[in-house]
């Protein structure tokens, strides 16, 4: 039977996750033709023999190297049979069946990709998208998630929403669009590549679509110890996406923030 839609699941040292992971997929996606692809960033956890011992239907990708997230997940696209994808991290839990989301993406040719709410490991909900890099949000970078009351609360009040950018926890669309628009930039190691993966889908004017009504956990999520990452990535980012005068502006935003951030660091006020 065609399978109409493949999970793929990058996984680096993560094995005490994969089996809420696997199980929340076998009943969330039960009612959809899919197969489930894990690519092991060469993890020293034991984590290929357990999906191997317990998970034989899952296909599993062994890399002798840490390939990262971005390029991870293009190397086991091109592995992908089904007609749409799920980037999927490890340590989340699939909690609705998501073929509305499908869908969405089968009769609306003006949607690229599609997100759903998250929720901590406390159930809690937590913003999973935002705007696109500005001065504003690059001097104080919790502005690229101020999206107006509903944003913030996590109370909707529509079905759908369009945003700049979604996280890449939980990104749904189609093989060929991923294709279509190089996978995930591999100059980026970890953090920012949905920011750019999403700019690439916009220049295509294509949306992308928020749909609060289906939702998963998501463990681990951003610490601030990994800001140094996210400043790099961003830096990446203006590098690739701007040009004149409003790269310069972004440049000093950015750099004037990783000053501030690495003062508080240094002072133990953050």
């Amino acid at each position: 039977m065609e399978i109409q839609l493949s999970v793929i699941i990058i996984n680096y040292n993560g094995k005490h996750f994969l089996k809420d992971c696997f199980e929340s997929l076998q009943i969330a996606l039960k009612n959809i033709q899919h197969e489930i692809l894990v690519l092991d960033n060469n993890s020293q956890d034991g984590s290929c023999d357990f999906i191997k011992q317990n998970y034989p239907n899952v296909f599993l990708i062994e890399s002798k190297i840490n390939f990262g997230f971005g390029k991870g997940n293009n190397e086991a696209v091109k592995k992908a049979k089904g007609k749409y994808v799920l980037l999927f991290n490890n340590d989340t839990i699939l909690l609705d069946d998501i073929s509305p989301a499908i869908k969405i993406l089968e009769e609306r040719s003006d949607v690229g990709v599609i997100g759903i709410k998250m929720l901590n490991a406390n159930k809690e909900y937590v913003p999973v998208f935002g705007n696109f890099p500005n001065v504003s949000n690059m001097f104080m970078m919790k502005k690229l998630q101020q999206m107006g009351e509903e944003f913030a609360t996590g109370n909707f009040s529509k079905p759908h929403y369009e945003v700049d950018w979604l996280g890449g926890s939980f990104l749904l669309l189609s093989k060929e669009l991923f294709q279509g628009v190089g996978g995930f930039d591999e100059d980026y190691f970890m953090y920012v590549e949905d920011v750019d993966f999403s700019k690439k889908i916009a220049n295509r004017n294509l949306k992308r679509l928020f749909v609060p009504e289906m939702s998963y956990i998501h463990y681990v999520g951003f610490n601030k110890s990994k800001n140094p990452l996210l400043i790099k990535g961003y830096k990446i980012f203006i590098k690739k996406h701007t040009k004149g005068l409003d790269k310069l502006m972004l440049s000093l935003a950015l750099t004037t923030n990783s000053m501030v951030k690495k003062l508080k660091l240094a002072l133990r006020l953050d």
